[in-house]
């Protein structure tokens, strides 16, 4: 039996996944508390329940966890959501279960499972970016998942589009794709739209209260300030994707996380601003769509890496 986790900041998912991508099992727990060893407790209780459900143990595991992580050992060298420096991920779980563990970027292993059994199924060229909180994302390149010299490869959320007048990142840069284009971007364009809007009922007089997707769900239904905040928006969300095709020219870009739930009316939205801004690769040959396995990708794609033995993207045979 093959498990799959996706770790992330406020929650662990451990699933059991069959060959062809099908999650067959699942548990799912709430993070409370971002220290080590919490997490390490919280991950191993998360497959033994759902080892318990499949009534087996694991064979094999694979995590996806936010940071950079050296593949060999499945130590987090750093992860910022986690505040990890060094943390041995991989060496735990190896000593509580005594089977093989590959440990990985977690949105790495989202774009191998969107590209294993998603909407990437299929193509040599293809990228996943996530957008949630940050931007995440992974590269295909001539049907290999690409790695890079220390496996960090694919921070495209860290790309500056917007140096000298936009939001400061997380990670200490300004105007980062991810402070522009993610949930928390769209949310901060609102905020520093609010001036502008004295009557807008959006903020309502409690910003701490307002969140991407309410901003998203109101420029939906035509209210004048959200609207104002998406098209800024989609503006840098543009910019970042027309950056990707100029970098590597992939025939598909999958969007997925939170804010891809708004299907068409951000895709169409964004297409034709991509088109404009792309120029040194032929227009309209690459694909912008919605990414197809939501918040599974990437417990999918971890469990295919554990049964490849590895972080690579080539089809199982």
């Amino acid at each position: 039996m093959t498990i799959g986790v996706d770790l992330g900041g406020s929650h662990v998912l451990a699933t059991t996944v069959d060959e062809k991508g099908v999650i067959k099992k699942r548990s799912e727990i709430d993070i409370t508390d971002h220290a080590f060893e919490a997490v390490i407790g919280t991950v191993v209780a998360a497959i033994k329940d759902v080892s318990s459900q499949a009534k087996e143990a694991p064979e094999t595991i694979g995590l996806g966890s936010p940071g950079n992580v050296d593949p060999l050992s499945g130590t987090v060298r750093y992860s910022p959501n986690f505040g990890w420096h060094d943390a041995p991920l991989g060496a735990r779980l190896r000593e509580a279960f005594d089977v093989p563990v590959f440990v990985a970027n977690d949105a790495r292993c989202a774009t191998l499972g969107e590209h294993a059994f998603g909407i990437g199924a299929g193509t040599a060229n293809f990228v996943l970016l996530t957008l949630g909180t940050g931007i995440g994302g992974g590269i295909v390149a001539g049907g290999n998942l690409l790695l890079g010299n220390e496996s960090g490869a694919g921070e495209f959320g860290h790309h500056q589009i917007r140096r000298l007048d936009g939001f400061v990142c997380g990670c200490g840069k300004i105007g980062c794709f991810e402070a522009q284009a993610s949930g928390t971007g769209l949310l901060r364009h609102a905020l520093a739209l609010a001036p502008s809007f004295p009557r807008s009922t959006l903020v309502g007089g409690k910003p701490e209260k307002l969140s991407a997707k309410a901003v998203r769900k109101a420029a939906e239904a035509g209210d004048g300030h959200a609207l104002a905040a998406w098209q800024r928006f989609i503006g840098d969300l543009a910019c970042g994707l027309a950056n990707v095709i100029a970098f590597v020219n992939p025939e598909m870009i999958a969007l997925g996380g939170g804010i891809s739930s708004a299907g068409d009316f951000m895709l169409d939205a964004v297409r034709p601003i991509v088109e404009e801004l792309t120029t040194m690769v032929p227009r309209g040959t690459t694909k912008i769509v919605q990414a197809a396995l939501g918040n599974d990708a990437g417990a999918i794609g971890a469990a295919t890496m554990a049964r490849r033995g590895g972080l690579v993207a080539k089809a199982i045979a």
